[in-house]
């Protein structure tokens, strides 16, 4: 799916938002993100389940709550997926596509996956036996002055930083750093990616290219939580996202596509998961 968004000036637009304007989305607004949801797609061909929940949708009206991180959001977006294989990984490439869109569009958002009340959220999504749900967003109006707290989670997590490339791209094995000359056009859809949010601000991902493929890796640095899923999978899906966005609006060869396991060597923390095939 190609973006409807100027790709580069939209993820370097993105930021978590964790103060907003109490209004509610008016109908003709949740039509839109309505209309976009089944335009959504991803590369792993799981369908992935949105639902554009009320501040009171819970049991027995109670509100919807994210433990303070989140202050008058009216709205919330929550995704949730089957147990296959590749499923975090779509669902992190489809909710990033959709919240870029609303950053495109000017609303906030903000990725959660722990500071949620799950219970009531769970509810108000009407899961299916079996279904992960580890995300949500808020989706607003950011407020006109951030709370101190935000300024204070942004800074305690290093939001605005990023690893540099030697850190997170490669050439034929783990050992060498990919220049960016080697990139060649994918240089850019590189640098998105590297940009891309993810939990705690790890960014988990690492490419590696060689021969004719990108191939991407988790490196796999938190423990999985009570919830008994991978949150950094969903990570990965992001930062696919911003490379597959990129690279669509560049028109370069090529697609997602899960592989043989890469003749490559690689460290035990290093978990092969897809790649960017040339040749698809």
């Amino acid at each position: 799916m190609k973006p409807v968004f100027p790709v580069e000036k939209t993820i370097r637009e993105r930021s978590s938002v964790r103060s907003y304007d109490p209004r509610a989305l008016s109908t003709k607004e949740k039509d839109l993100f309505y209309d976009f949801i089944k335009s959504l797609d991803n590369p792993f061909s799981v369908d992935v389940n949105f639902r554009l929940l009320e501040n009171n949708d819970a049991l027995k009206g109670e509100k919807l709550g994210t433990y303070g991180v989140i202050k008058g959001a009216r709205n919330f977006i929550g995704a949730s997926v089957p147990d296959t294989d590749l499923a975090l990984e779509a669902l992190g490439y489809s909710m990033e596509h959709l919240i870029l869109y609303a950053v495109a569009l000017g609303y906030g958002t903000c990725w959660l996956g722990g500071t949620f009340d799950r219970s009531a959220f769970s509810h108000a999504m009407n899961l299916k036996e079996g279904d992960l749900f580890p995300v949500i967003t808020p989706l607003g109006y950011p407020a006109e002055k951030k709370r101190l707290m935000e300024s204070l989670m942004r800074w305690g997590a290093k939001s605005d930083q990023r690893k540099d490339w030697n850190e997170l791209f490669f050439k034929d094995n783990f050992s060498t750093p990919l220049i960016k000359t080697d990139a060649d056009d994918f240089a850019f859809a590189l640098e998105m990616t590297r940009l891309a949010p993810s939990a705690v601000n790890k960014q988990p991902w690492r490419v590696v290219k060689s021969q004719n493929a990108y191939h991407f890796y988790e490196a796999k640095t938190l423990k999985e939580g009570k919830h008994s899923f991978d949150i950094q999978r969903v990570d990965i899906g992001i930062a696919a996202c911003h490379f597959g966005l990129a690279a669509a609006e560049k028109k370069l060869q090529g697609g997602f596509k899960k592989l043989s396991l890469p003749d490559i060597s690689s460290p035990a923390e290093m978990i092969y998961l897809f790649s960017w095939d040339l040749n698809s």
